[in-house]
């Protein structure tokens, strides 16, 4: 959830660059400031704020990587869409032997033989 202060700080000196998929939208200030005379960006977020939700292309253009965010007519066809970071989410990758897929590990094959210290 967007705060006052940062709509505000949007409204008066931001102006927006672009929107991506799913719908956050991007802002860089109209003014170069600071002690690196960058203009500054930032992304509001639609929903949910989670960093790890930024697809690349904006990531590269929020951190100044690029001065411009790739075009979707850009991408080649063997990228696959992004995809936000499932961790700790129902659709999150569980291992075999996790506790969410029932805890049931493979047995040991027994080529494994635990150390134990010299007595």
């Amino acid at each position: 959830m967007t705060s006052i202060g940062t709509r505000l700080f949007t409204l008066l000196r931001g102006r927006l660059i672009g929107r991506d998929a799913d719908g956050r939208a991007y802002y860089e200030s109209r003014k170069p400031g600071g002690y690196t005379m960058r203009f500054r960006r930032w992304v509001i977020y639609n929903g949910d704020e989670d960093a790890s939700s930024v697809p690349a292309e904006w990531w590269n253009w929020l951190h100044h990587a690029d001065d411009a965010p790739l075009a979707a007519a850009a991408r080649q066809p063997w990228q696959i869409p992004f995809q936000a970071n499932r961790t700790g989410d129902p659709a999150g990758y569980r291992p075999p032997g996790s506790d969410y897929r029932g805890g049931l590990r493979p047995h040991a094959t027994g080529d494994y033989e635990s150390w134990t210290p010299d007595a």
